[in-house]
């Protein structure tokens, strides 16, 4: 039996009001799984952007996401 059975055999034998804990446990160890870390693509990003912001270089934009998309979007039409 792999530890992964044993675990599950063992969360029927939990009482119900003590599952609360042994969810809160488990979520606590799935926390800090890879997919929650950034990618080096991310993290150049952000740090590009606290350059930025330490710089005051960089364009500023005010409006609303939808605005901003659309800007996008009609930026990537004029370079295409």
């Amino acid at each position: 039996m792999s530890t992964r059975e044993k675990c599950a055999a063992l969360l029927d034998s939990v009482p119900e009001y003590k599952l609360g804990y042994a969810l809160a446990y488990l979520q606590g160890l799935t926390a800090d799984e890879p997919e929650e870390i950034p990618n080096a693509t991310t993290i150049a990003a952000l740090i590009e952007g606290d350059e930025m912001l330490r710089n005051g270089t960089g364009q500023g934009f005010q409006g609303s996401a939808e605005e901003f998309f659309a800007m996008l979007d009609a930026e990537e039409a004029e370079n295409a």
